[in-house]
């Protein structure tokens, strides 16, 4: 089942064209937006807190943002999603399938050329990868759109609605729980050692007791770990340097 984002900045377009998708059995679920500025927004967001999205169906002539700049960025996320053009215009197909859309749909948009469309992004769409590997957090800064690896994360400190993301470069905020970041990272040697506060193990340079507490050197920052966790945090740490 396909989960999907449309994106045209003219309302009757885009609800036509919403409206056709959700009726077909291959699509789970879709999801709009009337701009691309907007539709930037919502994908670095659901990418950020793990979501799944398999494409966009996404209009050509946009105010501010246009279909293909908006294309042009979202080739540069891990793992993009497949792009589908739905336009008024002929002129903009060579460009379209050189940012390698699954296909180009002209308006007005007929429902058994819709469906076709998602056939092909269907068969385009890319296995789900491992989130234990080489994993892309996007955030966004002032406008511009910084992909933060993985590797690069000391430790995640819970904010709220956010997480902080602690790195040797600084910190950067992103909004998803803490809950959802220890789920996605089970299997890449991130520990809970709080309830705020979850850690890399690859980062963990320093372990020590003082006055029945442990503290661990991730970094260059030192971090309390709870009495809650102690126990599992010291026997995780010491499993995995010892090499498994």
């Amino acid at each position: 089942m396909l989960r999907l984002l449309a994106v045209d900045d003219e309302l009757p377009a885009l609800e036509e064209l919403a409206y056709l998708l959700r009726q077909d059995v291959r699509v789970e679920q879709v999801l709009t937006a009337s701009d691309g500025v907007a539709a930037l927004q919502d994908m670095v967001q659901m990418i950020g807190a793990g979501e799944r999205l398999d494409g966009v169906f996404l209009d050509i002539e946009m105010p501010g943002l246009s279909g293909l700049d908006l294309a042009r960025l979202v080739g540069g996320f891990p793992s993009p999603p497949k792009l589908v053009f739905v336009t008024a215009h002929e002129r903009c197909a060579v460009q379209a399938f050189e940012l390698e859309a699954v296909d180009y749909l002209l308006k007005p948009v007929r429902a058994e050329r819709l469906s076709e469309a998602v056939r092909r992004l269907q068969a385009a769409a890319v296995p789900v990868v491992d989130p234990s590997h080489d994993d892309v957090i996007p955030v966004e800064l002032g406008g511009i759109t910084r992909f933060v690896p993985q590797q690069a994360i000391w430790f995640a400190e819970a904010k709220g609605d956010y997480v902080r993301l602690h790195t040797v470069d600084g910190s950067y905020l992103v909004r998803m729980s803490l809950a959802a970041l220890e789920r996605r990272w089970a299997e890449a040697g991130f520990i809970r050692v709080h309830r705020s506060t979850l850690v890399s193990s690859r980062h963990v340079s320093e372990m020590r007791f003082e006055g029945g507490r442990v503290t661990l050197t991730v970094g260059t920052e030192t971090l309390k770990v709870s009495r809650r966790h102690s126990r599992q945090v010291r026997e995780q740490l010491v499993h995995q340097h010892r090499g498994g």
